[in-house]
């Protein structure tokens, strides 16, 4: 059988998948949310300051920026 997705709290912040560390989940420090090509993409840094990006819904990113997880950047209307 397939593994449903866990779905992550609001209130838990913004994680991503960290390349050079190899690392899942890893929260963002600052996180800042840009529109680019209609795709909401949150980028920011991990505790160690190497650059992450995440790609999420509209939804999601809505949340987050209520939720005061993150900032508006460039592309918001």
């Amino acid at each position: 059988m397939a593994k449903a997705k866990s779905e992550k709290p609001a209130s838990s912040g913004i994680t991503a998948y960290s390349v050079k560390t190899k690392t899942k989940n890893v929260p963002m420090v600052d996180p800042v949310i840009d529109v680019k090509s209609g795709r909401y993409i949150a980028t920011g840094k991990d505790s160690d300051g190497n650059k992450m990006a995440a790609i999420m819904s509209k939804a999601t990113a809505e949340e987050h920026i209520k939720s005061g997880h993150a900032k508006k950047g460039a592309g918001w209307e």
